[in-house]
């Protein structure tokens, strides 16, 4: 971390320096700081996120694509959250267009939803234990094992998609195809392994001395209300708000009505609730995965249609709609406005970091330059996912 300033001045220009690990390294993200002095232990006076347009005004390039085009570029702005953007467009054109999917690829969808979810959790987990563990050998073997969970559950996510970070599974329909052999049997094997890191992880947040105490990075539950907040950072500070129970969709309502899928929240608002946000929702997923798999190998499912034949040519009713999902990141929504040809007319998305990274400039005010990674880790942003 390095700081320059004019001499007397109380201006001072930090740059943070993220490494191979870093969720976010993708894309260029910019911070912009007033702090009250030079050293690590200096105030921060006012903070701004900048945005700048990352993927060259991907809202204009919807307009020039038709439906199943735009659906490759949906997962492109969260990488970390691909299969959900992907997803939340399609649920959109369907609704609008009237169309019906599949049972089995409905919970084809749901399976890869959640398998998207725990990739996404340990990713933020595993790298911010790494980064407040220091030289701490058990936190670090803590770290180690969420990589190679992660790496395990994306050979998974590969295997049924052919992408280990843009999945381009889900068209118009239903899903391009359906599960090779074995592959729900052996995710759920998987999964009954990752119980003992599951709890491991809630023990660690739970614990930690760096988290423990004062909140660090707190939001309160006002803030998270009035600039849009979603998600584990929304959760985290009492916003009781999860679009998978309250607003269902896939098969989200079955496993709510049999306990699988239950809400995770918290009060606290600082940067431990966050995590501990991450580490409680992934049990939840872990179980919902075992159970999304057993639907899937059930009999009645098995050998049943994927998708449905469309017109080679899919046009939209004239009229507007809007979709929303759950991403894993937080709320990703779509309004669409068709004109009835080939292309979207308008084509809107709602990212979460953008809202989320709202509530941070203020959240940053009156914070350390030293708490600054440990906030920014814990506030899920993706930098594709700032600005489109």
């Amino acid at each position: 971390m390095q700081n320059a300033a004019t001499t007397g001045s109380l201006d001072r220009e930090w740059t943070l320096r993220v490494d191979s690990q870093h969720p976010a390294v993708h894309g260029p993200m910019t911070l912009r700081l007033r702090v009250d002095g030079p050293d690590p232990d200096a105030r921060i006076q006012s903070a701004e996120v900048v945005v700048a347009p990352l993927h060259r005004g991907v809202e204009k390039l919807f307009e020039s694509r038709d439906y199943r085009q735009a659906l490759m570029l949906a997962d492109r702005h969260d990488w970390h959250s691909a299969f959900g953007s992907e997803l939340g467009l399609a649920l959109t054109i369907e609704h609008m267009a009237g169309i019906a999917v599949p049972e089995r690829a409905t919970w084809i969808r749901t399976t890869m939803a959640e398998l998207n979810r725990a990739i996404h959790h340990l990713r933020w987990l595993g790298e911010t234990i790494g980064e407040l563990a220091a030289d701490e050998a058990e936190s670090l073997v803590l770290r180690d094992s969420c990589r190679r969970a992660r790496d395990r559950l994306t050979w998974f996510h590969e295997a049924n998609s052919g992408g280990r970070l843009h999945p381009m599974l889900v068209v118009p329909g239903g899903v391009r195809e359906d599960t090779p052999d074995g592959w729900a049997a052996g995710l759920r094997t998987e999964i009954s392994a990752l119980t003992d890191l599951a709890d491991g992880l809630v023990k660690w947040v739970t614990t930690h001395g760096e988290l423990s105490g004062a909140g660090v990075g707190v939001v309160p539950l006002d803030l998270a209300t009035s600039y849009g907040a979603s998600g584990p950072v929304a959760r985290a500070s009492g916003l009781a708000l999860d679009l998978r129970l309250d607003d269902p969709y896939l098969r989200y309502d079955e496993l709510a009505a049999t306990g699988v899928l239950t809400r995770v929240t918290a009060s606290a608002g600082d940067s431990q609730a966050r995590l501990l946000i991450l580490a409680e929702e992934l049990r939840v997923t872990f179980a919902v995965l075992v159970a999304a798999t057993t639907a899937l190998d059930a009999p009645g499912l098995v050998g049943e249609p994927v998708n449905v034949r469309l017109p080679r040519s899919l046009r939209v009713p004239e009229g507007t709609g809007y979709g929303w999902t759950e991403n894993p990141t937080g709320i990703n929504g779509w309004f669409l406005e068709s004109r009835g040809g080939p292309m979207p007319y308008r084509l809107k998305v709602r990212t979460a970091s953008f809202a989320n990274a709202q509530a941070l400039s203020h959240v940053l005010v009156g914070e350390t330059v030293r708490a600054l990674p440990t906030i920014l880790m814990t506030f899920l942003l993706v930098a594709g996912d700032l600005g489109k």
